[in-house]
């Protein structure tokens, strides 16, 4: 159990307990993260460097080590609360002088009360996961100092994990996190690549920007809606689950009207596309002849996959 007790804490101890009684299954880890690192060299170039394998089971491992055993929060995480989530670097370029170059897709997930079912909660692909590591090198860090671009990475993500876990439980209460993550991205800004603010909207500082940007406090609040409301009880409500979730729609399209092009908008309907087909596929017609028109302007990538609802 959690020793600093906020509202967050209590709903997430009782729903992963509720979670156990009914059949869960649950990975215990140490600390608050529970991330899984898998590394694949098959897009190395022939021409690099590859190494032997050992190099990136340790990389791997340490990486693992560093997110899961790291304490990030003041709160004190037991066993079935740890959060879930996977680390997956794909390598494209790798070096003997350790220089790494990659993409990588880092993805969050959080029970659902009632269910065996995990939501998604984050699903993001960074392009610019470019590090150096020398076999042996301990991984340090500190909140107020850039120390290298690995650990700078790794840290971001923890944070950006908690900020979102706890957003779904809490309304806003993800917010110390977020911030936090922001802090990250100030203090790696001499390092540029995905730090820095850019064309490219799906980089680290746009993400970190989202979640704290103003115009956008009401996605952050109804992130809270979506899970603690709406989905936790989908399973006993599903047609008042699906009213909120409805209600939560409209609101990104009208802040989406205001604010277009965020990454938020992406990163929400890649973890949700195929949820929110799964929901609405049980919906009568009529909820289903309203709401489609709003998935297919808000996330046109799943258009064709939205309209077969209708049929």
């Amino acid at each position: 159990m959690k020793n600093n007790i906020s509202p967050k804490n209590i709903v997430r101890n009782t729903l992963l307990v509720l979670c156990c009684i009914a059949g869960f299954s649950i990975i215990v880890k140490a600390q608050e993260i529970n991330c899984r690192v898998s590394i694949s060299t098959d897009q190395i170039q022939v021409n690099e460097q590859r190494g032997t394998t050992q190099i990136y089971n340790e990389l791997q491992n340490v990486m693992q080590e560093f997110m899961n055993n790291r304490r990030w929060t003041n709160d004190n995480f037991s066993p079935e609360e740890k959060i879930n989530c996977s680390l997956s670097i794909i390598l494209t370029k790798a070096t003997a002088a350790g220089e790494f170059e990659a993409n990588a897709r880092f993805q969050v997930t959080r029970p659902v009360y009632g269910t065996a079912y995990e939501t998604v909660l984050l699903n993001y692909v960074d392009r610019n996961f470019v590090f150096k590591y020398i076999s042996g090198t301990p991984l340090t860090y500190n909140d107020n100092n850039y120390n290298d671009n690995l650990t700078q990475i790794l840290a971001f993500y923890s944070y950006v994990a908690l900020a979102y876990d706890y957003d779904s439980f809490e309304k806003m209460g993800g917010l110390n996190y977020a911030q936090k993550a922001l802090n990250v991205v100030n203090i790696a800004q001499t390092a540029g690549g995905g730090w820095v603010a850019s064309n490219d909207i799906r980089n680290r500082y746009w993400l970190a920007e989202n979640l704290l940007n103003q115009q956008l406090l009401s996605l952050r609040e109804g992130f809270y809606t979506y899970h603690r409301l709406a989905l936790d009880t989908y399973a006993t409500d599903p047609t008042a689950s699906r009213k909120l979730i409805s209600d939560y729609l409209n609101t990104i399209k009208q802040v989406n009207q205001n604010r277009p092009g965020q990454v938020w908008f992406r990163l929400f309907f890649e973890a949700k596309s195929t949820e929110l087909l799964n929901i609405y596929g049980d919906a009568s017609l009529d909820e289903r002849k309203k709401v489609v028109p709003i998935l297919t302007s808000l996330d046109p990538t799943n258009s064709e996959a939205y309209r077969k609802l209708l049929k």
